[in-house]
């Protein structure tokens, strides 16, 4: 068995949105999945990519994936990793692709001097044993919160008046 964890590359993008949409069944929640190949791809593969993701492979085939980004505490001053979405296809459970995959982000976060990984799942997910075992920390005091759909658009017309362009350099990061 050859496994292989690499960046995902153009080639890789149909099967990783195939492994997204198996992952939204497996949380069941697959109506709310909709993501297209070109979405994907326009994410990571930007000028600027809104995403990172690696594929993991045994014998060439693909059977996991990690899709990521880059967040900043701005109490420590510096990036870490945000792990949107962790995906190991069942028949390649228990052959340590899920670890190869973290230790991969891992290393990412080493390398480039990033000070923490992290990601949510959902309370009844059997792999929860496993992120215990390599000594993640559930980050029980904290609450997410979301705003979507009327209530983010609702909030949205409560915003002072702004200028589309300052809006989109600020975006870019280039406002000062």
């Amino acid at each position: 068995m050859s496994v292989e964890i690499r960046p995902i590359s153009r080639a890789d993008v149909a099967a990783v949105v195939s492994m997204v949409h198996e992952l939204a069944e497996y949380e069941r929640a697959p109506r709310e999945c909709h993501l297209t190949e070109a979405q994907l791809e326009a994410a990571l593969f930007a000028d600027r990519p809104a995403l990172f993701g690696h594929v993991a492979l045994i014998d060439g085939e693909p059977v996991g994936m990690a899709l990521w980004f880059l967040n900043f505490s701005t109490w420590r001053g510096v990036h870490g990793v945000y792990l949107e979405d962790l995906y190991v296809r069942p028949t390649a459970r228990g052959t340590g692709i899920g670890r190869a995959l973290l230790a991969t982000l891992a290393a990412v976060c080493a390398e480039r001097g990033y000070e923490r990984l992290d990601w949510w799942v959902l309370h009844w997910n059997p792999a929860r044993e496993f992120y215990h075992s390599i000594e993640a920390v559930p980050m029980d005091e904290w609450v997410p919160y979301r705003l979507t759909g009327p209530a983010l658009r609702s909030l949205a017309e409560q915003a002072p008046t702004a200028k589309s362009e300052d809006l989109q350099s600020s975006m870019r990061g280039d406002a000062g």
